[in-house]
């Protein structure tokens, strides 16, 4: 996904804005942040697949930053992200020394959320995201539920960590659309909640990403403890396996909209920003550090180790996505509202 750009117009674009940042502050981006340390939001608990990838780029982020600063992780969970999304847009120095992990369902929340946060992703500063995230919908071995056909005559309970997450609006989505028949049991506290559940028989299975399932529950994987009925996202992810994505059921060209608007944040799992108004050269240096991160082997084989994986999305790339999910016709829109509006009823 790294691709080169137009070597001459990326040269004078840094050109121009270092000597903005000098003229401005009298400050290299090398020196403005030498011997400094930066904030690292991080709009997640501790635990889970945010705070995995958090921590190993607080380890070695710092090394490819001008000026190599320490990096600290504040935690700042709340509203879906929002919390943190709305402190980084709205209360936060925007002087380089703050940057951010947001969730992904905050690049959409304007669009369709009630709330009125003030929040708008298009005027943030994305340095990229790390990768792509697949979600897939797992039951428990013991199930009669194997496969997405399955799902369509037997009921199947998904435990949930309830409000508008991902993993109550895909299973719903499906239900309306697909006519499959998940029952959520929703109001788990967190992911090991769900996890216990399950290998208690209370609840049949559950929808998750990829890198969770991967990363917390190799052993289902590698002991044939569960079922992997179907993929959710734009494609299928090879490393899934040969498990059909939901989007190949899907025949009504509404409802195939539907799917892209809700699965395409998906392309930018783990998104991370600076505040709006961040100096230019601090954000071209920034982006290049992170397009380095993202392929420093130490740091990728670590990911890995852990059962993480590396798929960047770079800035621009980011901020052409943000873009395009705010080009979505209106009547999508208004469907995903109705959707979620029904989840949280």
């Amino acid at each position: 996904m790294l691709r080169h750009g137009k070597k001459l117009g990326g040269f004078l674009a840094l050109a121009a804005s270092l000597i903005f940042a000098q003229g401005a502050s009298g400050q290299t981006v090398e020196e403005l942040y030498k011997g400094k340390t930066l904030k690292f939001v991080v709009a997640a608990a501790p635990g889970g697949g945010a705070d995995l990838y958090a921590r190993l780029v607080s380890k070695y982020f710092g090394r490819h930053i001008p000026g190599n600063p320490s990096v600290v992780v504040q935690n700042v969970p709340g509203a879906g992200g929002m919390t943190a999304a709305s402190q980084l847009m709205n209360n936060t120095a925007k002087d380089g020394s703050v940057f951010a992990l947001l969730q992904r369902n905050n690049l959409v929340e304007p669009l369709v959320s009630e709330r009125r946060s003030g929040f708008d992703p298009r005027k943030l500063q994305w340095l990229g995201s790390l990768n792509k995230d697949t979600y897939v919908i797992i039951a428990w071995h013991t199930s009669p539920v194997k496969n997405l056909e399955d799902a369509k005559k037997n009921e199947l309970l998904l435990g949930n960590t309830g409000g508008g997450n991902e993993n109550v609006t895909f299973p719903e989505m499906m239900n309306k659309t697909l006519g499959t028949r998940f029952r959520l049991v929703r109001g788990y506290p967190g992911s090991h909640d769900v996890a216990l559940a399950i290998e208690r028989g209370e609840v049949q299975g559950r929808a998750v990403t990829w890198t969770t399932l991967v990363g917390e529950h190799s052993n289902w994987i590698k002991e044939k403890k569960i079922n992997i009925i179907a993929q959710l996202g734009l494609g299928r992810n090879p490393d899934v396996g040969d498990i059909p994505n939901a989007t190949e059921f899907v025949t009504n060209p509404d409802d195939k909209a539907l799917f892209d608007f809700m699965f395409s944040p998906l392309e930018a799992g783990r998104p991370f920003a600076m505040p709006p108004e961040t100096p230019a050269a601090v954000v071209v240096a920034m982006r290049k550090a992170f397009v380095d991160l993202a392929t420093d082997k130490e740091f990728v084989a670590d990911i890995n180790a852990r059962g993480g994986s590396i798929e960047l999305l770079k800035g621009d790339e980011t901020q052409a996505l943000v873009n395009r999910l705010f080009e979505t016709p209106e009547p999508t829109l208004v469907r995903a509202r109705a959707l979620l509006k029904s989840i949280q009823q």
